[in-house]
């Protein structure tokens, strides 16, 4: 599903990186026959060290002047990048990300989608993460700029914090082009663990334990209402 989502996109220039982070299951076979039939697609494996490994891998492949990322049980709606990019050029922004409906494990919807605002600020973005990585589409310059790390935490959110404190804002897409599965094994699954990650998200950001806490109390009642509201 996710494959056939990047070959519907309407964009003609794209080149589609397959990084395989040490899998264990049919991931290979399906990449390396997706290669095989189609030149855009470009199939690497390395030994697992992780999901910030993986896309910082991707990065140093990519050729592109854009670079949008998507995990492998996630998919698109076509359309997508023809539309962020289009908002990148009308707002100057680098990065934009859309809204998403959220998915069961077996694909089909839970009926519930997460909005998001059409201009996201860093003082916003510190109260709770508003951008899914697998939404996102930004500059190749600046994503190299600010390459993932600590795995520990929410990787992508420590970067796009870094991303919008330096640039201002991101542009945002309220239409749910992001089909997003909640999957038992995810990471975020978690919701003990998943909070411990985002307080680290703040310490590594810069910020003492005090303050840390205060924006973790703001992020989890964003939690709570953007799942159950």
């Amino acid at each position: 599903e996710m494959l056939q989502s990047l070959l519907e996109q309407t964009e003609r220039d794209l080149e589609i990186l397959l990084i395989n982070d040490g899998s264990t299951d049919s991931s290979a076979d399906i990449c390396k026959a997706a290669a095989q039939e189609d030149v855009r697609i470009r199939y690497v494996f390395q030994q697992n060290a992780g999901v910030s490994a993986a896309r910082n891998r991707a990065l140093t492949l990519a050729k592109g002047e854009y670079i949008a990322f998507l995990d492998a049980d996630d998919w698109w709606e076509s359309g997508k990048l023809k539309e962020q990019l289009k908002r990148l050029e009308e707002t100057g922004y680098v990065l934009c990300s859309t809204g998403r409906e959220l998915m069961k494990a077996d694909g089909s919807s839970t009926g519930r989608t997460i909005p998001v605002k059409e201009k996201i600020t860093y003082r916003e973005l510190l109260k709770h993460n508003s951008i899914n990585c697998s939404s996102v589409i930004l500059r190749r310059d600046v994503a190299r700029e600010f390459p993932m790390e600590h795995d520990d935490s929410h990787e992508d959110y420590i970067t796009w914090l870094k991303i919008l404190r330096k640039y201002g804002c991101a542009a945002g897409i309220n239409k749910p082009y992001l089909k997003y599965r909640l999957s038992e094994g995810g990471k975020s699954r978690n919701k003990l663990k998943s909070a411990a990650m985002t307080y680290n998200v703040y310490r590594y950001a810069g910020y003492g334990r005090i303050r840390s806490c205060i924006f973790f109390c703001s992020y989890a009642v964003h939690g709570i209402w953007k799942y159950f509201h």
